[in-house]
């Protein structure tokens, strides 16, 4: 909230509204495009768990490898 107190501190009850009601869709935009693009990774690279499974598999693979 200090980023934007410059911006708020003098002025009148419905512009600090306004100004926290378009901060509020500004957040909910940021947010529906980081959704989007973890349910593109998702679907293009599988979940978490499933990475960091074949990143393990890939591990042990390539130390028996040099064993």
């Amino acid at each position: 909230m200090e980023t934007y107190e410059t911006y708020i501190e003098n002025r009148s009850a419905e512009v600090v509204a306004n100004i926290l009601n378009c901060l509020i869709h500004q957040t909910n935009y940021l947010l529906d495009q980081l959704i989007r693009k973890l349910e593109k990774d998702f679907l293009a690279e599988g979940s978490l768990r499933g990475r960091m499974t074949r990143a393990r598999l890939a591990t042990r693979a390539k130390q028996k490898g040099r064993a």
